[in-house]
């Protein structure tokens, strides 16, 4: 006799949580998905209510990464994989690296698994079974976009049959954008196009989006160099609002305001910039002590007696986050009559300040010092030429004696620095001459010389001396809530790659017990100077740091070898700056705790606004030099290999710093293939390789200057 098939106890059914009967429905059903209305009549429950609580529950067990989501929203069973979320970064060739908030190493991305996430996206990435790809790396697939990074894109408009539509300038967004709205562009315009990411779902069709500005005609050198500052975000023109309350700010300063401000007018004070700047927002005295000691006075511009905090000029300022020195123009943070007028400190002007003054001994051990609020008169405005002729002896000024003390006291402070383990980095630059039209004529090397290096070590003992001041000073057990400039540690397996590269040059990295320490790391690159692999293991070394970032949170600056470390002597450029003044003066008049969230968000945002500012001068600068390049197409180069690929070598000229890529497929001589743990490409025939430091001879074959890449050829 056949038992009877009893039914549930309504009890007992009642007394499992709903996400654990939903999660028994699905594993009776694997592969299949069904509606949130479907699981719920199987489940018994048919009320609005019920429905509702059904949708919770599944909302739990997606996030426990128990069950999975389909695009039409049916949920079905998935054994337990484990999610993460990071920030995605895409490849050119279509692959990507997602970097896990929670830290850790990189999921290898394929194309087909990238679904519809862009490059800077915050997603939720499923790591796959299989853990990892050829390198090694874990590997997963992207199933929900968390965050957009942007949703505005540049391009140049083109026609494609009946439809006109975007190509995109970056390269790692991999999609044409279909245009619904044309605003007025035509075919060739280099246009901003705010995309609909919202109704975009299935990655095979192209996205759709409207043209919200025409910035002019495409290959024109100025509309290119403004097409880098759109990609980045960084606005060209201020507000109206912005504008008037600029303009409405007294250009006088009154009596009134110099109450409790020291007067510094009789002090032999002075500026150091570059020849051609227009915002002076540092100036320096130094006085000799009866005792033999130095009074040494950094005076900055005080920006927070005029940007007020809830003003438009302040939201601006926050919103721009810093100024962006593009080659052929700045956008600054603050509009031009603060920036270039009120806040700049100009000779022979009376200007506001906020003032450290430190006592030195001669050995450049500070003694005692003191932060307040001041008044100058700058004497003089010198470039950084003119203070070099004058401590090389080849011009005299009436301030050289100053000069050459303060040259002598800033060699002090770098050899005690450098003694401390603080990493110094010559990477070589370039500058350009431009024609009227921001075509440029000539490429020209940048030198860093004693007045560079002068200003750099007074600014630095400034900025740890304010960092010290507040972190210091705890109330109770902790430190006052403030904003430091931070720099982590480096990824150890990074620095163990390092070490196997340079052994290869006959290098070898000194550790400190079993540790790579920031000595180390500086006698290696005391090592490599004036060697012909010095710029390439200089850069080396700077790639296997962690990126300086503002935070709350001190952890030290790992590069400078600082303790406390914070950024005060660039308000009219740096909101990070801006906001360490009100602080300072906050807490001196014994305010109690900034909120410490409020001041987190801020230095979020500042730090990627700062990555986004770089990323568009590096842009603006390889524009200028594929623009010069381009008018050398078949000459013949010397340069170093900069980098390798599994599809070629990156090869750096040694004259201009112009970088393009020797394609793979353009080595004929051999087959060659790549080697990851030496950098190098290496023929399997031949066994010639290309190494990452060598010297080599390229002709330049093409300069495509809308997306700023060259191509050579290796010379025979």
């Amino acid at each position: 006799m056949k038992s009877k098939k009893t039914r549930n106890n309504p009890e007992e059914v009642a007394s499992v949580p709903l996400a654990e009967r939903i999660l028994r429905l699905l594993r009776t059903y694997p592969g299949r998905f069904f509606r949130v209305s479907e699981i719920a009549r199987r489940l018994g429950q048919r009320s609005p209510q019920a429905v509702q609580e059904v949708r919770a529950a599944l909302g739990e067990l997606l996030e426990a990464g128990l069950i999975s989501r389909a695009r039409s929203k049916r949920y079905g069973y998935q054994p337990r994989r484990r999610y993460v979320e990071g920030v995605l970064r895409i490849n050119p060739q279509g692959f990507g690296f997602v970097t896990p908030d929670e830290g850790g190493e990189d999921i290898f991305i394929p194309p087909r698994h990238m679904a519809t996430a862009l490059d800077g996206d915050r997603v939720r990435v499923a790591l796959f079974a299989r853990r990892t790809s050829g390198d090694g790396r874990p590997e997963g697939e992207v199933v929900e976009v968390l965050e957009r990074r942007r949703n505005r894109l540049v391009g140049t408009v083109r026609r494609f049959r009946r439809l006109h539509v975007l190509e995109p300038d970056d390269p790692r967004f991999l999609h044409d954008v279909i245009l619904t709205e044309m605003g007025g562009a035509r075919e060739g315009d280099k246009v901003v196009v705010e995309l609909d990411l919202e109704g975009w779902t299935d990655p095979r069709i192209n996205p759709e989006g409207r043209v919200v500005e025409v910035l002019g005609p495409a290959g024109r050198s100025d509309v290119e160099v403004l097409a880098v500052a759109k990609a980045f975000d960084v606005p060209s023109v201020f507000p109206e609002d912005v504008l008037r309350e600029a303009e409405m700010l007294p250009a006088r300063i009154d009596e009134g305001e110099l109450r409790g401000r020291e007067d510094f007018r009789s002090w032999i004070v002075f500026t150091i910039d570059p020849i051609d700047a227009k915002d002076f927002d540092d100036a320096i005295s130094l006085r000799r002590l009866p005792d033999g000691s130095y009074e040494l006075g950094v005076h900055i511009a005080d920006v927070s007696h005029y940007v007020r905090p809830g003003t438009a000029l302040d939201r601006e300022a926050l919103r721009r986050a810093t100024s962006v020195y593009l080659v052929d123009r700045t956008l600054p943070m603050l509009p031009e009559r603060l920036s270039n007028d009120l806040c700049s400190l100009r000779p022979e002007e009376d200007r506001l300040v906020y003032s450290v003054l430190m006592t030195l001994s001669p050995q450049g051990i500070r003694k005692s010092y003191r932060i307040v609020k001041g008044v100058i008169h700058s004497r003089a405005r010198f470039s950084y030429e003119e203070v070099d002729a004058i401590l090389e002896g080849r011009q005299r000024h009436p301030f050289s004696e100053i000069l050459r003390e303060m040259n002598a006291l800033a060699r002090t402070l770098r050899q005690r620095r450098m003694r401390n383990g603080s990493l110094d980095f010559d990477l070589p630059e370039v500058k350009f001459v431009l024609d009227e039209h921001g075509l440029p004529l000539e490429v020209i090397p940048k030198v860093r010389k004693d007045s560079h290096k002068l200003i750099e070590e007074f600014m630095l003992l400034a900025n740890r001396t304010v960092a010290e001041h507040i972190g210091r000073r705890r109330t109770g057990h902790a430190a006052r809530p403030f904003v430091y400039r931070v720099h982590d540690k480096p990824d150890p397996e990074k620095l163990i790659q390092l070490d196997e590269f340079v052994r290869h040059f006959g290098y070898r990295i000194e550790k400190e017990g079993n540790r790579i320490t920031p000595r180390s790391l500086q006698k290696l690159l005391h090592d490599v100077e004036g060697s012909p692999e010095e710029a390439v293991i200089e850069q080396l070394v700077l790639r296997s740091m962690a990126k300086a970032i503002y935070s709350t949170r001190n952890i030290g600056h790992y590069g400078l070898a600082f303790r406390y470390y914070t950024h005060f002597t660039s308000p009219i450029r740096r909101y990070p700056d801006l906001i360490v003044h009100r602080l300072l003066e906050h807490y001196s008049r014994g305010g109690s705790d900034w909120n410490i969230e409020e001041l987190e968000a801020i230095c979020r945002h500042c730090s990627l606004r700062e990555r986004a500012a770089d990323e568009a001068e590096r842009e603006s600068i390889k524009l200028k030099q594929v623009e010069y390049m381009s008018r050398h197409i078949g000459e013949v180069f010397e340069g170093v290999i900069s980098g390798v690929a599994p599809f070629g070598i990156f090869v750096q000229l040694l004259e201009t710093l112009a970088e393009g890529l020797v394609r793979l497929r353009d080595l004929r001589d051999d087959y060659y293939v790549f080697d990851e743990r030496q950098y190098a490409l290496i023929g399997q025939s031949t066994g010639r390789y290309y190494r990452l430091g060598d010297r080599v001879r390229v002709v330049l074959a093409r300069a495509d200057t809308e997306r700023r890449q060259l191509d050579f050829q290796l010379a025979e």
